[in-house]
């Protein structure tokens, strides 16, 4: 019998079901839903790829067969059988064999054969989809669920192992009522290349014991590696199955051997040698012994053998001449042969120079080979390599023994069996220096191949696909059209080019390869892994990048570091649409960036920022986008690795800090999430609802561990206790609850507030718990008899959140009289009021050594205050409010915004300066009109006024008095004459814009009226609630000035043109008041910044 690895080759198992072989192009009708999938074509055991890969021979592995069928067909309750046993012992042909078996059956769920260096086989990021686009394939029941999972969570390729393990695998065979058994197959997990995902996989497949309506089982198989050990010794024995395929009689090992090599020789002697009984049985015996156990050297000898054709038995006699019978250890029979095999590479007919040359060529070869991320055809490894096609193919031409070559030259080169690498990358077991390969100088030849090849003529470039569509989107671009622009070596290349040159243990330095690259080709890369789906990769790589700079004040240093900036920055758009990374990215950039001043000339169309424009990266690194609702909270986990957000849309997310990418979707809660903690290790987030829920889940994998019901309205906070043995919440009932985390049982209720808890905290030794309460006190409460100590009385208004200085002596609340307290924990008395915010206090925290406390305002400033005086040493503040309204001047050449702040700015539209500010106005700006001759400027605002403004000195006029309430609209006459103006009042004045007199009143049962405008006659007032006319004499009307209609559109986050999408706006640019006149946008923010941007 024989493995994946060993491929222990006895004709062609597979062939008569090739026609059948899944390979992820099957979809269901729902294609554009299935398809979003990621899926690695090579992970079946019937791929295209395996398709020549042998099963059991007919005999061979009886008992261990039986005794797997038994446990897959019985009513055993482990759901999981592990074969484990060390290298070439026949794991993976094992595997095949049962994935066959109940594939014939029906019963095959789906099958995932890992392989170390096999792309996407060689890790866990296209697994679970793998696995469930199998199961919508082979099990017909599971395909609708599977996708409605996809079509309800558009994200959830992006998502944790378990979340897209328990939407895509778990609840669809959840809702079969087949009893089964169905089989997964899982082979080599060992060469997954992550071991924290290798036990994450454990874990999910263990999950498969929680199935009820279905049996389903897992074959698992791989080396006996420490990481799945200590994961399974996590499992009770009751859940899994555990056998050690070395342990097994070396006499029945031995048999098995027997009669595989009996049948594969027996073949090459009829067919090559024309011999019958050829070898004897005294040379098969030899042979046994030799293989010492191993599958592997016997399938190795008989590929060795069969290739030598009619010099087989040559081949055969110098086998078992090099063999060495002074050593029982199998390691060194499987040393041996692959060095006969590659001395016999070589022809002995050969000169030195040319044997030396030929040696050379195989390192050179075989060395990128065994060291590759990932498999290469023939084809693009000489690409790579910047080798002929020919030469390469003929270096390789008597490998066939231990390298799978394809006919086509576009199919992958593979190892028959790891082994192989080891063994040459050690240079204690090959210990030929003709063929031992130095790992370190062939990564390092490898990184400057790649950088070599993406700096080529036809490697990276912009607008690689030749697209011309700057805002088209990545699911919109032809997957064909991907394929033809980034050829496999190039893919390859912009994947793994970092890898290579990390495991050259090379730094990066100013002026090297790797520096001129970057200068050069970064954004082209960024758009290629964009168009590759790996932008999370990108920042990820960049990370690791900085780590190899190892002078921290080097040009290139510096760059990285910018680079990283400006990738966290605009993710989310290099994610969605590559190409803005030419546009959007570099034109938000700030115009301090290294990146920006290195690329703006790559902007494709003359589009200039004239205003609003950052000059330096400010604090804010990336912008989480993803959920559908308000985010209420947000917090860092301890080692600050992963952030969590809770989210009115009932969800709380886990965020990767480094990439800023989802890791997972925790969904559970009925109602809104308020808040969100992770414990002190960081292993548990509990969370609190509006549907009176505390719900504690398991970070790692998103795994709900328990429910905390008891409260009867909402949850407003949440908090663990320093040691993680507590969780404390509060809620709209009055009381703060004490629960146990272990058990999830409610240990206290602490009752005594009148109103709304909303906030609680304990003391950083745990003792104390402080509570805040919209019945303007904060509780002191002893955690281990709920008793309350002490009652914190003196704000006048609701506390909305309260803390503890670091060590425990005092504490701070924040509350709705504008104010920070500060009181000593011991007394409970105040010791000090911070005033100063003018708007409700919303959050307080100390700084680490308790010196200093921060306060942050609904009146748009944090101040910063000294513990000990209570004196405020900053405060932190810009433009106050948010812009309700801009405007353009009928030449264009000034924009007038009006913001919450109270102010009118005015901006010259050519530079983007800000010309004036026009202060006076009481309350809020809500709307500003320039007069058709551009010599004046109208506000309207909620102190019930409009002011009248000249453009050119800024100076006020007259302040328009007449409304109750606040003016919502203002507008001049076609002459210039009248200025109307709309109040919340439900009245309509018109004034006289010389005097500053109202000319008439005008009261409706429509009103109030939001948007007002003058016929062009002058005479009839039109608005929202229809047509006014105007108790006047007719007013001659000059023509109206004509402003030609603008290709451009604000619409959410896209600029449009003509209806297309042309250019991306970051966050803070979107739900902006917009403006736009002829080729000019302008955008007035929530944040009062004012963006004009000019695009020709």
């Amino acid at each position: 019998m024989a493995s994946t690895s060993s491929n222990l080759a006895f004709g062609n198992a597979y062939s008569s079901v090739q026609a059948n072989n899944f390979n992820g192009s099957v979809h269901f009708g729902q294609e554009d839903t299935l398809a979003r999938l990621p899926y690695a074509e090579d992970a079946p055991f019937n791929s295209f790829a395996k398709q020549h890969e042998p099963a059991c021979l007919a005999d061979t592995r009886v008992d261990l067969l039986n005794e797997i069928h038994n446990w897959a067909d019985g009513q055993n309750e482990r759901c999981i059988f592990w074969l484990r046993g060390l290298a070439g012992t026949g794991k993976s042909t094992i595997a095949r064999t049962v994935a066959r078996r109940y594939h014939d059956r029906q019963l095959l769920a789906a099958s995932f054969f890992f392989s170390r260096g096999g792309g996407d086989v060689g890790h866990a990021g296209k697994f679970v989809t793998s696995i469930a686009v199998q199961l919508a394939d082979n099990i017909i029941t599971c395909r609708q669920h599977i996708r409605n999972a996809v079509a309800e969570r558009s994200n959830i390729t992006q998502q944790s192992l378990q979340n897209q393990w328990q939407h895509l695998v778990l609840h669809p065979l959840s809702q079969l009522h087949h009893p089964g058994p169905f089989i997964m197959v899982i082979d080599a997990l060992d060469e997954c290349d992550n071991d924290d995902n290798v036990k994450i996989i454990v874990r999910l497949l263990a999950e498969a014991q929680s199935l009820q309506r279905v049996r389903l089982r897992i074959f698992l198989t791989s080396r006996p590696e420490v990481p799945i050990r200590d994961v399974f010794r996590q499992i009770t024995d009751t859940e899994h199955r555990d056998f050690v395929l070395h342990d097994i009689s070396p006499s029945i090992v031995d048999q098995d051997i027997q009669l595989f090599l009996e049948t594969e020789l027996q073949s090459v002697g009829q067919r090559w040698l024309s011999r019958v009984g050829w070898p004897s049985a005294l040379t098969i015996i030899q042979l046994v012994q030799s293989a010492s156990g191993l599958f592997i050297w016997a399938a190795t000898a008989c590929r060795f053998i069969s290739e030598g054709r009619h010099f087989a038995a040559r081949r055969l006699e110098t086998i078992l001449r090099n063999d060495s019978n002074n050593t029982t250890a199998p390691e060194k029979h499987l040393d041996q042969i692959y060095i006969t095999v590659l001395q016999s590479s070589v022809p002995t007919h050969y000169t030195d120079e040319e044997r030396r040359e030929q040696c050379r060529m195989l390192r050179h070869v075989l060395g990128s080979m065994v060291v590759l991320l990932s498999t290469l055809s023939l084809r693009s490894l000489s690409k790579l390599l910047q080798c002929a096609g020919e030469e390469t193919r003929q270096a390789l031409e008597d490998l066939h023994a231990i390298i799978n070559i394809p006919e086509s030259p576009a199919q992958p080169l593979r190892l028959h069996h790891p082994s192989f690498r080891d063994f040459l990358l050690d240079s204690q077991r090959c210990n030929n220096n003709n063929f031992w390969v130095d790992e370190r100088s062939t990564h390092k030849k490898l990184a400057a191949r790649c950088l070599e090849l993406m700096s080529a003529h036809h490697g990276l470039r912009q607008d690689i696909c030749n697209l011309s569509e700057p805002g088209i989107r990545r699911s919109e671009i032809d997957e064909s059209r991907i394929t033809a622009s980034l050829p496999p070596e190039l893919r390859y290349a912009c994947r793994y080019w970092v890898d290579h040159l990390e495991r050259s243990q090379r730094s990066i330095n100013d002026g090297d390869a790797t520096h001129g690259f970057l200068k050069k080709h970064l954004l082209h890369w960024l758009e290629a892994m964009s168009l590759m789906n790996e932008t999370g990769l990108c920042v990820r790589l960049v990370a690791r990048l900085q780590v190899l700079a190892t002078l921290s004040d080097s040009s290139v240093a510096k760059f990285l570091r910018d680079a990283s900036r400006f990738m966290l920055r605009f993710i989310p758009v290099l994610t969605e649409a590559p190409l803005q990374i030419y546009s959007s990215a570099l034109l938000f950039a700030p115009e301090a960036s290294i990146v920006r001043k290195v690329f703006i000339e790559q902007v494709p169309q003359a589009v200039e920022m004239r205003s609003g424009k950052d000059e330096e990266w400010n604090a804010c690194r990336s912008v989480l986008e993803g959920h559908s609702a308000l985010v209420k909270a947000v917090v860092f986990s301890p080692d600050g690795q992963l952030v969590a957000s809770a989210s009115g849309d009932s969800t709380v997310r886990v965020w990767e800090t480094a990439t800023g990418q989802c890791r997972s979707v925790l969904e559970g809660h009925l109602s809104g999430v308020n808040a969100v903690v992770l414990s002190p290790d960081g292993q548990l987030i509990a969370s609190a609802s509006h549907d009176s829920t505390v719900l504690v889940w398991e970070t790692a994998t998103g795994q709900c561990r328990s429910v905390l019901e008891g409260h009867l309205r909402v949850v407003s906070a949440v908090v663990f206790s320093p040691d993680g043995q507590l969780v404390a919440s509060a809620s709209g009932d009055s009381t703060v609850r004490v629960w146990e985390t272990a058990t999830g049982q409610c240990r206290s209720v602490l009752e005594g507030h009148s109103r709304v808890v909303s906030a609680v905290v304990f003391s950083p030794d745990g003792q104390l718990i402080a509570s805040a309460s919209h019945d303007s006190t904060v509780r002191m409460w002893e955690t281990a008899t709920g008793q309350c100590r002490s009652v914190l009385k003196g704000h006048p208004a609701w506390v909305k959140a309260v803390v503890f200085s670091p060590d425990g002596q005092l504490v701070a609340s924040a509350s709705g009289d504008s104010t920070v307290r500060v009181w000593e924990t011991a007394t409970g008395q105040c010791r000090s009021v911070l005033e100063g915010h003018s708007r409700v206090v919303s959050a307080v925290v100390f700084s680490p050594d308790g010196q200093l406390v921060a306060s942050a305002s609904r009146d748009s400033t944090v101040r910063v205050w000294e513990t000990a005086t209570g004196q405020c040493r900053s405060v932190l503040e810009g433009h106050s409010e948010r812009v309700k309204a801009v405007v353009f001047s009928p030449d264009g050449q000034l924009v007038a915004s009006a913001s919450r702040d109270s102010t009118v700015r005015m901006w010259e539209t050519v530079t983007g300066q800000c010309r004036s500010v026009l202060k006076g106005h009481s309350e809020r700006v809500k709307a500003v009109v320039f007069s058709p001759d551009g010599q004046l400027v109208a506000s309207a605002s909620g102190d019930s006024t409009v002011r009248v403004w000249e453009t050119a000195t800024s100076q006020c006029r007259s302040v328009l008095k007449g409304h109750s309430e606040r003016v919502k609209a203002v507008v001049f006459s076609p002459d210039g004459q009248l200025v109307a103006s709309a109040s919340d009042d439900s009245t309509l004045l018109v004034w006289e814009t010389a005097t500053g007199h109202y000319r008439c009143v005008l009261q409706d049962q429509r009103l109030p009226i939001f948007r007002i405008a003058f016929s062009p006659d002058g005479q009839t007032l039109r608005t929202d609630k229809g047509d006014i006319s105007l108790p006047v004499d007719p007013i001659a009307v000059p023509p109206i000035l004509q402003i030609k209609e603008s290709p451009y559109v604000v619409h959410g986050e896209w600029i449009l043109r003509q209806t297309r999408r042309f250019l991306w706006l970051p966050p803070e640019y979107r739900n902006c008041t917009t403006g736009v006149y002829k080729y000019i946008v302008c955008l007035g923010c929530t944040s009062g910044r004012v963006a004009i941007l000019s695009i020709r």
